[in-house]
């Protein structure tokens, strides 16, 4: 196996295991019961350093590991059951969401504003695709309508556009530390 190989495992359990972990941090609230958590962010952050196709591994690798049991997702709840519920839609919308902010995060960007506004873009393209994808799995396990499933994201989105800016932050800082990571 190549060096490169093993590094693209290496960064791709660090950032599945940074989902995990960031799934113990969450603030309950809103009407459909689904928390206020780091871990959306952190699945965009993944997408934004590592691109669509590390960052979709290690956004797969914590689904897998949360289907062998153990308490992955917000709250340290197990995957199965809230697959089942009203966050199913977000949980589908983390890897999709990964793979749009790595393919737009890795476009290719000649100064360092361009870099700057590329994450920002992506950051929040990811974020609309999870909400829309939460919206998606509200209205097919809550039964709520499109409004009433749309109302259910107002409360975060002011709290996940700051996480989503620290994000992008982050990531452009990581980006501009290991430039060689930006590789398609």
């Amino acid at each position: 196996m190549s060096q490169s190989a093993v590094r693209d495992l290496a960064y791709i359990a660090v950032f599945a295991a940074l989902i995990i972990v960031f799934a113990f941090v969450a603030i309950p609230v809103g009407a459909a019961g689904v928390p206020i958590v780091l871990q959306n962010a952190i699945v965009i952050l993944t997408g934004l350093v590592l691109g669509a196709k590390r960052g979709s591994l290690a956004t797969l690798l914590f689904l897998l590991v949360g289907l062998i049991g153990l308490p992955v997702m917000a709250g340290g709840r197990q995957l199965l059951p809230a697959l089942a519920g009203p966050t199913v839609g977000y949980i589908v919308g983390y890897v999709i969401s990964t793979a749009i902010a790595g393919f737009i995060a890795y476009l290719a960007a000649s100064s360092a504003t361009g870099r700057a506004i590329r994450l920002a873009i992506a950051g929040v393209v990811a974020l609309a695709t999870q909400y829309l994808c939460g919206m998606v799995g509200l209205m097919i396990v809550a039964h709520m309508n499109l409004k009433a499933a749309a109302l259910v994201q107002v409360p975060f989105i002011v709290p996940d556009l700051v996480k989503v800016a620290i994000m992008v932050s982050i990531a452009y800082g990581v980006h501009r530390a290991i430039p060689s990571l930006i590789r398609k």
